[in-house]
């Protein structure tokens, strides 16, 4: 069937979400989107696509006599499809969404109720553009990787950090131990896993407190400043902030300690409240249960790449975007990196469009001045903040060990992650001190370009780590 004939075959009601004639999508009056989409066999393409941007804007099964002039100029409207590929491009007047900096409220429209309708049996999101124009509405990041590199005094290399393992069932002593242990290998930041909270058997206010202990050793032992990431999700909002004081009260150095968010179950509104009530803190987002929505055999949902990008415009420091394909965790280079890439840089490729992050007009000799140092890797947006938005760090964990950094970092094409490897320390042979020690020295061989067995050769905990790893 040819266009034209999906074009007849549409109700007034559809019509008014359909315009193949929209001159120029990115005037800045919309967000764009693209999902991949299969109607049930009751819709043809263009029929379900119509009734997905009437869902996700301002419509119902159904024309209404209540809709006015107005509204329908808020209407989102399919201006491209691939028959052949089963994708669909919608613009989303960004005026639809709350003035606020709301991202909750921008994923209830185009991934809410949609995500339900019983017309479709496959809707993805597989990708999306923000227009500068509507990206002044959004925090972004205010404390950076750059930020973090600035108080470890790391740089040229990834920030070296862990998960203390057993994820849970650890006292608070035992954990203020573990952290200790990897902080005096030479190990820079280690975080809470995501269900840590207030469990009996490790009380949050305890647990704080050993943690500034042994951060406080490990620091005076090593002479090098350390970062820990405290998970403040809760049951309640207040509860959150009460942990969030708990930290900041407990004596910890600004710059040493990261605010963890568990931003899919907590929610959106839990990561952009962090962000505006501590700006000078690393808001940490992890993505569990991202899966039910972003692997690629789920045929409903987004992928990560939306997913990073909301995590950017909403404001956190950094986000865990996946291994591709080298640690345990489901993923690939086509959708981990193209996702890391996008809240890294400047400007950047998506799976469909380039994203620029720039607030000012793309073509202002500023702007392409700053994408130029963006490439050569130099800080940005330091002292010119009106101008875009902050980059956002990758977070990257997931059945990773010293043998296989330097793989990733040749996956990923630089060095601007941090890595939080948890197993991969702590099931060394000789224990977590002895981890940390082989992943500083796998860096170290990195930095030199050395191969790792030869620098294993001189290298004893590397060596160790080598050994075992092959054999697992």
């Amino acid at each position: 069937m040819t266009i034209n004939k999906f074009l007849k075959s549409l109700n007034p009601k559809q019509e008014s979400y359909v315009n193949f004639d929209l001159s120029n999508p990115k005037n800045g009056e919309y967000m764009l989107a693209v999902f991949h989409l299969i109607p049930d066999k009751t819709l043809n393409m263009l029929q379900a696509a119509a009734e997905i941007a009437a869902e996700s804007s301002t419509g119902t099964n159904f024309k209404v006599k209540t809709e006015t002039p107005f509204s329908k100029e808020m209407n989102a409207l399919v201006y491209k499809v691939d028959l052949k590929k089963n994708l669909v491009w919608i613009a989303y007047p960004w005026r639809l969404f709350d003035r606020g900096g709301n991202i909750q409220n921008i994923l209830t429209y185009i991934v809410g109720n949609v995500l339900g309708m019983k017309q479709i049996n496959a809707l993805k999101l597989l990708d999306v553009w923000f227009p500068p124009v509507m990206l002044e509405q959004y925090d972004g990041p205010s404390y950076t990787l750059d930020d973090m590199r600035k108080y470890l005094d790391v740089y040229d290399r990834p920030i070296l950090g862990t998960i203390v393992k057993p994820k849970m069932g650890l006292t608070s002593t035992e954990y203020a131990e573990v952290a200790y242990d990897f902080w005096v290998g030479g190990g820079d930041f280690v975080k809470n896993d995501e269900p840590q909270a207030n469990q009996d058997f490790c009380p949050y206010d305890k647990m704080v407190k050993h943690v500034k202990e042994a951060m406080d050793k490990a620091v005076k032992k090593t002479g090098k400043k350390k970062v820990h990431s405290f998970n403040v999700s809760a049951s309640d909002f207040d509860t959150m902030i009460e942990r969030c004081e708990m930290i900041r009260d407990a004596g910890f150095e600004s710059g040493s300690y990261a605010f963890l968010i568990d931003g899919i179950t907590a929610g959106w509104m839990a990561v952009q409240t962090l962000r505006r009530k501590y700006p000078d803190v690393f808001i940490h987002f992890h993505r569990a249960a991202h899966g039910a929505f972003t692997r690629p055999e789920n045929p409903i949902g987004f992928t990560v790449l939306v997913l990073s990008k909301f995590a950017r415009l909403a404001g956190a420091s950094g986000i865990h975007t996946g291994t591709a394909g080298v640690g345990k965790m489901q993923g690939n280079p086509e959708e981990d990196i193209t996702a890391a890439n996008n809240i890294l840089k400047l400007l950047a490729k998506g799976h469909f469009f380039e994203q620029s992050w720039a607030t000012v007009p793309e073509n202002d000799k500023d702007v392409l001045k700053l994408v130029h140092e963006d490439t050569a890797h130099h800080v940005i947006l330091e002292d010119d903040s009106w101008r875009g938005i902050k980059k956002c760090c990758p977070i990257i964990s997931g059945g990773l060990n010293p043998t296989l950094l330097k793989p990733f970092i040749d996956v990923m094409g630089n060095v601007d992650f941090i890595t939080t490897m948890g197993a991969g320390c702590h099931a060394h042979p000789e224990g977590t001190k002895a981890g940390a020690k082989a992943l500083v020295q796998s860096c170290e061989a990195y930095v030199k370009k050395i191969d790792i067995k030869k620098y294993a050769k001189t290298h004893k905990e590397l060596a160790e780590a080598i050994s075992f790893f092959k054999k697992k």
